[in-house]
C-alpha cells in the first residue's frame, strides 16, 4: 500500500507518518523543506522517540518529494495512492490543493478508483474545507466522478509534538498518548487500515471536545503563561495561578461538552485530568510563543476560546469568567516575532480592546461576552 503524506514537520513524521508505516504504508511526504526531502530520501528512514520513555519507533519505507521542484512527480504520486493525508496547518490547506486538484484529475482521467483524503489538522471540518478549495481549483467536468470517487472524510487528531532541536533533523520526539479519529460516511470504498484510527459516525463531538480540552488549555496556558512572564508551559502550569485558570476554563468548556454532547460528567473529568498531567510533563514541555502564535485566528469565532465561550453564555445561562480572562490575556499577548501577534496589538491600539475583540470573533458590539471581555482587559491592564 502507497500513502502520499502532505507535511513533513514534526505532526507528519512523528504522528501520522509513523502510524502510516506500522500499519504496513509505504509512505511519500510532500513538503517544501528541501534538506527533510533529501535526508527522507537518502535513508528512507527514521526515529521517533517517546517523550518520557527510553523506547523509540523505527520508522521505514518512507521517502520525499519536493512540492515546488517536483510537483508533476507528486501528481504521479497522488495517481498511485491508496491513501492521501496532509498535517500542514490550516491556513496552508488551500497552497497545496491546487498540487492535490492537478493529481486527483489524472487519477480520474486514469480511472484509478476510489481515494481517500484525510486533513489531520487542528480545526473542525478540515477534510471538507480541503475539499472546497480543491474543487475550486479543478475543472468543473471533474466534479461529479470527485464526488464518486474521492472521499474527504473529517478527522480529529490528538498528539503533543513539542519544539524541539535534534541533532538528527529527521528524528522526532512526541508524546505517547495520541488520538486519531475519522468520521465514516463520506468514506469511498473500503477504510483506509490504519493503525490507530478509530473511526464513527458522528465526529463532531470529539472534534470539539479535543478542540475545546486539549487546544483550548494550551493557549489558556500559553496566554496565561505570557501574561504572568513565563517562558514554557510547563513553567506556566507550575504557576498555581496559572493551573487553576486553566482547570477553570475547562470545567466551563466541559459544562458546554457535557450539556451538547451528553459526556459522561466523571468521564469528562477524567479526561480533563489528563490533559492537564499532559501539559505538566516535563518532556512535553514547550515555548510559549510557540503555542500561542497566531492569536487572531485562536480568537476567531469557530475557534477554541470564543466558541466554547458563546456556547456556556448561551446554554449555561452564566458568564465564563475564566474564558473571558483567558480571552483578555490573549488580546494582551505581545510578540514581535509573531506577524499575527502584532497585527493584534495594532488593533488594540488603533481601537478599544471590546472593538479590537468584536471584530475579530464577530460578534455584535453590545453581545455580552464582548462586554466582558472589554472589562477584564482593562482590570488587566490598569
Amino acid at each position: 500500500m502507497k500513502a502520499v503524506h502532505f507535511g513533513a514537520g514534526n505532526i507528519g513524521r512523528g504522528f501520522i507518518g509513523a502510524l502510516l508505516d506500522q500499519s504496513g504504508y509505504e509512505t511519500i511526504f510532500v513538503d517544501v523543506n528541501e534538506e527533510l526531502i533529501h535526508l527522507l530520501n537518502e535513508r528512507n528512514q527514521y526515529q521517533v522517540k517517546l517523550a518520557g520513555d527510553d523506547s523509540a519507533i523505527e520508522v521505514r519505507n518512507v521517502s520525499g518529494l519536493n512540492s515546488i521542484k517536483q510537483p508533476q512527480e507528486v501528481v504521479k504520486a497522488i495517481t498511485q495512492a491508496d491513501l492521501v493525508t496532509t498535517a500542514v496547518g490550516p491556513n496552508i490547506l488551500p497552497v497545496i490543493s491546487r498540487l492535490l486538484a492537478e493529481g486527483l484529475e489524472k487519477r480520474m482521467e486514469g480511472q484509478a478508483g476510489s481515494l481517500n483524503v484525510i486533513a489531520c489538522e487542528n480545526m473542525i471540518g478540515g477534510s471538507e474545507v480541503l475539499k472546497q478549495h480543491v474543487m475550486e481549483n479543478m475543472d468543473e467536468a471533474f466534479h461529479n466522478t470527485l464526488e464518486d470517487t474521492v472521499g474527504f472524510p473529517n478527522a480529529a487528531v490528538d498528539r503533543i509534538v513539542p519544539d524541539q532541536h535534534n541533532e538528527d533533523p529527521l528524528t522526532v520526539k512526541v508524546e505517547p498518548y495520541y488520538e486519531w479519529v475519522v468520521e465514516t460516511p463520506t468514506i469511498k470504498g473500503a477504510q483506509p487500515e490504519v493503525e490507530g484510527i478509530t473511526y464513527v459516525e458522528n465526529l463532531t463531538p470529539y472534534i470539539e471536545r479535543k478542540l475545546f480540552t486539549v487546544n483550548t488549555g494550551h493557549a489558556a496556558a500559553a496566554y496565561l503563561g505570557s501574561y504572568y512572564g513565563h517562558s514554557t508551559i510547563k513553567d506556566a502550569m507550575d504557576d498555581h495561578r496559572v493551573k487553576e485558570k486553566v482547570e477553570g476554563a475547562l470545567s466551563e468548556t466541559g459544562a458546554v461538552l457535557i450539556e451538547k454532547y451528553g459526556f459522561g460528567k466523571d468521564q469528562h473529568g477524567g479526561y480533563i485530568e489528563q490533559i492537564i498531567k499532559r501539559f505538566l510533563n516535563p518532556d512535553l514541555s514547550d515555548e510559549v510563543t510557540r503555542v500561542g502564535r497566531g492569536p487572531i485566528r485562536k480568537l476567531g469565532p469557530k475557534d477554541r476560546l470564543v466558541q466554547p465561550a458563546v456556547e456556556y453564555l448561551e446554554r449555561l445561562e452564566k458568564d465564563p469568567n475564566h474564558l473571558v480572562e483567558i480571552i483578555a490575556a490573549a488580546l494582551s499577548y505581545r510578540n514581535e516575532a509573531d506577524p499575527e501577534a502584532k497585527e493584534l496589538q495594532d488593533k488594540v491600539q488603533e481601537n478599544r480592546p471590546g472593538s479590537a475583540f468584536q471584530d475579530i470573533s464577530e460578534l455584535s458590539h453590545d453581545h455580552r461576552l464582548v462586554q466582558l471581555v472589554d472589562r477584564k482587559y482593562k482590570e488587566m491592564n490598569e
